[in-house]
This record gives C-alpha cells, structure tokens and sequence, in this order.
C-alpha cells in the first residue's frame, strides 16, 4: 500500500504539447444545432420586433371585422346577443356594439393610446361573459356546465382575447416607462 503523505501539494504532471495541424485558419462550419440554435434566436429576435404590432393588428382585425357585421345587420351572433341584453331592443344594441367595436378596432390599429384601448376591449370582452347569466340555457348542452354549446365555444375563447389584450397592455406599459427613464 502506497503511503500518503499530510501535504496539501498538487501533483504536477508533464505537460505534452499537442501535435501541429495543417488546418488553415478560417470559419468553423457550425453543428446543426448550433446552426439550429443560431436560427431560432433570430427567430426570437424577430418575434420581438414584430410580435406586439401583429398581435394589435390581429385583434383590431376582428373587432372591426366583427363589428361591421353587426353594424350590416348580419351578425351570426344577432339572436345570442338580443338573448344575452334582453331589455335592450337587438335592432338597435346590436349595431351599436358593432359601432363600438368598429371604434376600438380602428383605435387599435391607428395604435393612439394603446393601453387605454385595450382597456376598453377587455372590458368589452369581459362583458360577453354576462351570456352565462342571462342566456344560460345557450351556453351550455342540457345541464352539463363542462359541455358548451357553439355559443358557449363563441364567448369563452374571449377568453384569449383578453389575454391578449393585457399581455399587450404590459408591453405598451413596458415601452412607456422605458421611453420616460431615457
């Protein structure tokens, strides 16, 4: 058995030089992943850019566009919303939330006050939710709350909508208190 001594010295070794190549010095060709990792980080990049001005203009797209078919009277959602606001005349609140949408979507897209704008659409979008209290047997297929109706499909994926709408509301937030600290 060796005999080990209390000191606290490293051990040295012989350092071996490495042998010469002949490579010329250039650009390495990259690992696909690094290629792939390259890729996706300007993917990223990009999508930073450009992601919140196509998510405002995605969402002015269908306010207006939805919008103007209540405001045309052709609305596939005419008879859900007189149900849903019965003590207002649908011939009448039905275009005039096509109106307000039609605003909120062309503010949106002028993009003028995009956190106040927002506010407003997910308000607007909040309020759909008052389907399930006042036209319940639309919503839902006989009296099983996990089994939506299209109807019910229709409000809930508001739901994304207001999502959205806030994650923009951070961001323009966001820009706002970095354009003031500069």
């Amino acid at each position: 058995m060796a005999e080990t001594s209390g000191s606290t010295t490293l051990i040295s070794r012989p350092v071996t030089a490495l042998p010469e190549t002949t490579e010329v010095p250039g650009p390495r060709h990259a690992t696909p992943s690094a290629a792939l990792g390259a890729l996706v980080g300007r993917a990223a990049e990009v999508n930073q850019r450009l992601a919140p001005t196509l998510l405002r203009m995605a969402l002015a797209l269908v306010f207006v566009w939805f919008g103007a078919l209540k405001v045309a009277g052709v609305s596939p959602v005419h008879d859900l919303l007189a149900a849903t606001l019965p003590f207002f005349d649908a011939d009448i609140s039905v275009p005039v939330l096509g109106a307000v949408e039609i605003a909120i979507g062309l503010a949106l897209a002028v993009g003028r006050l995009p956190r106040v704008t927002l506010l407003v659409l997910s308000g607007h979008l909040a309020g759909t939710f008052l389907t399930f209290l006042t036209a319940t047997e639309l919503m839902f297929q006989g009296n099983n709350p996990l089994e939506l109706t299209a109807d019910g499909e229709f409000v809930v994926k508001n739901v994304v909508l207001i999502s959205a709408a806030l994650l923009l509301i951070a961001f323009y937030g966001r820009r706002a208190d970095e354009r003031a600290s500069a």
